[in-house]
């Protein structure tokens, strides 16, 4: 009878002992994600070429892309953190017609903040994302009949937006849904003169954005 006291007292104090780490709320988390990208590009003046078309556009296809992120606890449910994607893709010129220009990637670097809804334990946790960084082009190369050339790669200032679901078992392991949206800034388009009364007259323009739009899944790794 003792020996048995002995062994349930030394199992209570291995579940005691334990317990905290159990409850722990967890520190960190990362991310890996595989995505369908939908990308939409800038309009500009028409090109004309003649016997193919007039191109007043320049877009990315929509294309596969992945991407992998971290982020820090600072709280049960906010959370900070980074996030990269890429997504390699074609550039091509539309309007009367499409033509392929070349191949490129466009790479996401966003600080991120993201809030997770629920308990830090619960098997699902619906979450919002939002983040700011850049989108950087890489170089374009391209061939026609008469020449070959790279059209230079450009950085510019985007933000990402996104939601979805993360879903967890028993383990620290569990998978992922979501959707993300992130607008990039290239260029501003003159409107024309605003003039106010104690401002005086300014140049003013209409931005435009390329747009990714992203449909993701993954697994992510909570400790």
């Amino acid at each position: 009878m003792l020996k048995h006291v002995k062994h349930v007292l030394a199992l209570a104090f291995v579940v005691a002992a334990a317990a905290p780490a159990v409850a722990q709320e967890p520190k960190a988390e990362i991310g890996v994600t595989v995505a369908w990208v939908f990308s939409d590009g800038v309009s500009g003046n028409t090109i004309v070429v003649p016997g193919v078309g007039a191109f007043d556009r320049v877009d990315p296809k929509d294309s596969f892309g992945w991407g992998i992120d971290f982020g820090f606890f600072i709280g049960p449910n906010a959370e900070v953190g980074f996030q990269y994607t890429a997504q390699p893709t074609t550039i091509e010129a539309n309007g009367s017609a499409s033509r392929d220009i070349g191949d490129t990637t466009a790479h996401t670097y966003h600080g991120t903040f993201t809030y997770n809804f629920g308990d830090a334990h619960a098997g699902l946790r619906p979450y919002i994302m939002g983040g700011l960084g850049a989108t950087s082009y890489s170089d374009v190369g391209y061939s026609t009949v008469n020449r070959i050339g790279t059209i230079p790669g450009l950085s510019r200032f985007s933000t990402t937006w996104g939601a979805g679901v993360k879903l967890y078992g028993a383990s620290h392991f569990g998978g992922r849904i979501g959707v993300r949206w992130t607008p990039t800034y290239i260029k501003s388009d003159a409107a024309g003169w605003w003039c106010d009364p104690y401002w005086g007259c300014y140049l003013v323009g209409n931005a435009q954005y390329s747009n990714q739009f992203d449909i993701n899944g993954g697994v992510t790794f909570r400790f």
